[in-house]
Order: structure tokens, then C-alpha cells, then sequence
């Protein structure tokens, strides 16, 4: 299956993940957040943890030269303003970061899609209709993608883009509140 229930492995998986990644980027001022589905407790979602590493705009070079060293590989924005993309080397083997299957991604401080991130992730968090409704919405463009990952991708691209905007949306007027 492409989703799966809410495991309560995955908070472990990137406590994981994270120790290695604070290791690593010892020296640097960065936050390490864990964002996604998986990071929302009771959401079903593809077994696959979304990372975003916070940074300082200026420590750009030394993030990558530093994660570098532990086997990833900057991938540009992938079309995401604000948002890097760094995938595993198969240079390099890591015990953990190998065995987790996760998606890593840098954001500046001041990104607009970190903030997105943030606010999506604890909106979900915190409300749970919400949460149900974008758990339906996943599980329905899984059935309709025949459980294939890259059609899912697409699909969740067009269908899901207006919930995730409402949400945001919500999001923002209770903060104004």
C-alpha cells in the first residue's frame, strides 16, 4: 500500500535521522524539523519521512559542504522556490541514513515554504477534521493512482493543492484572531 496508517515508529525514525544530521551540521546555526504527514500523529501517509533543515541564508556553502560529507547531494529547488532538495549519494553508506527511507530539504529562515510547512504540519496537528480531511483526499488519489508512487505524485499535485490552500488558509485567520 502507498499509505499506510500513522506509525509511531516514524517519530523515532527521524529522532534518528536527526541526531546523525546534528552531528554532521555541528558548528552551523540550523533547526532540524520534521514536516509532512508523518510528523502529524493520526495521518495516514506514505512511509517516507520529509525533513527540512533551517538555515542561515549566509551558511548556505557550509550546509552542503557538510552534508556532503555524510553523503548527500544538493539537487537544486526541483522547481520549489525556498526550498533545496539534497538526496543520498551512492558513494557514501550510512547505517542510518541509508536504512530510512526519508525526502531531505533545506530551507533559509525567512522561506515562504518553510513557513507553509510549519503551518500546514500544525494546523493538521491540531485539528482533526481537517486532518481527516486531507487523510480521505490521500487515500482516495492512492485508489485512483492504483497505488503507483510517481502517478500519486501527480495527481496529489492537482487534487490536493486547493485542500492544502484552504488549510493554509484557515491557518492564517485563526492566527489573525
Amino acid at each position: 500500500m502507498l499509505i499506510i496508517n500513522h506509525n509511531s515508529n516514524w517519530k523515532y525514525q527521524f529522532l534518528s535521522i536527526q541526531q546523525v544530521l546534528s552531528l554532521a551540521l555541528d558548528g552551523l546555526d540550523t533547526q532540524i524539523e520534521h514536516v509532512g504527514s508523518t510528523a502529524v500523529v493520526g495521518l495516514a501517509a506514505k512511509p517516507i519521512i520529509d525533513i527540512d533543515i533551517i538555515y542561515k541564508k549566509s551558511d548556505f556553502e557550509s550546509l552542503c559542504e557538510q552534508l556532503s560529507s555524510i553523503g548527500y547531494r544538493h539537487h537544486g529547488d526541483q522547481g520549489i522556490p525556498e526550498r533545496e532538495v539534497f538526496k543520498r549519494s551512492i558513494d557514501v553508506d550510512h547505517l542510518v541514513l541509508d536504512k530510512i527511507q526519508h525526502h531531505l530539504y533545506a530551507c533559509h529562515r525567512n522561506s515562504s515554504e518553510l513557513k507553509r510547512h510549519l503551518v500546514f504540519r500544525d494546523y493538521l496537528q491540531q485539528h482533526s477534521d481537517a486532518r481527516n480531511r486531507y487523510q480521505e483526499l490521500k487515500i482516495q488519489i492512492a485508489k485512483q493512482a492504483d497505488q503507483d508512487r510517481k502517478r500519486y505524485a501527480s495527481i496529489k499535485e492537482e487534487k490536493a493543492s486547493q485542500v492544502v490552500l484552504s488549510i493554509l488558509e484557515l491557518a492564517e485567520k485563526e492566527r489573525i484572531r
